[in-house]
C-alpha cells in the first residue's frame, strides 16, 4: 500500500462531485449585467453552447466558430461555492475572474466579478458583476 492510498476515500469530494457534474455541454438561458436582466452580450445567442472539459471550457457559436476559452479551479467547499475562470483569449485574457456558483444537476448558474473586484457572495448583480444561468444540453 502506498502512503497516499491509506489515506484516500472511495466517495469523491464536493469539488469532484461538482467537477463530474458540470462535465458536458451548457446552453445559456439567461444573463444579468450590472443590474440589467437580458443585456446585449458577445458570448450568448441562439444556438450557442459552453462545452466543459475537464477544467477546460470553450465557447463556440453553433457553426464552431470560437467565441472564448480558458480554464477554471472551483471549490465546492465555500459558502457561496467559488469558481475562478481564467481566458485564454479576450479583453481579460490571462487575468483571474473570480465568481461564486450554484449546480443542481442539469442547471448551473455563475456570478462573476470583473477583474480586481471580490468575489461575489449573492446571486444578484450590481455594477461590474455578471450573472449567467444554464441548462444542461439534451
Amino acid at each position: 500500500m502506498h502512503a497516499n492510498e491509506e489515506n484516500r476515500s472511495d466517495t469523491p469530494s464536493a469539488c469532484e462531485r461538482d467537477l463530474a457534474l458540470l462535465q458536458g455541454t451548457w446552453i445559456q438561458v439567461g444573463i444579468e449585467e450590472n443590474g440589467i436582466v437580458n443585456p446585449p452580450d458577445t458570448y450568448s445567442g441562439p444556438d450557442v453552447t459552453t462545452l466543459i472539459d475537464g477544467h477546460r471550457f470553450e465557447v463556440r457559436t453553433a457553426d464552431g466558430s470560437l467565441l472564448l476559452h480558458g480554464r477554471f479551479t472551483l471549490d465546492a467547499t465555500t459558502t457561496p461555492k467559488s469558481i475562478t475562470w481564467v481566458d485564454a483569449i479576450g479583453e481579460e485574457a490571462g487575468q483571474p475572474i473570480l465568481a461564486s456558483y450554484r449546480l443542481d444537476d442539469d442547471r448551473f448558474v455563475f456570478i462573476a466579478a470583473d477583474p480586481g473586484m471580490a468575489r461575489p457572495t449573492q446571486f444578484r448583480t450590481t455594477q461590474g458583476l455578471t450573472m449567467r444561468s444554464f441548462v444542461r444540453r439534451a
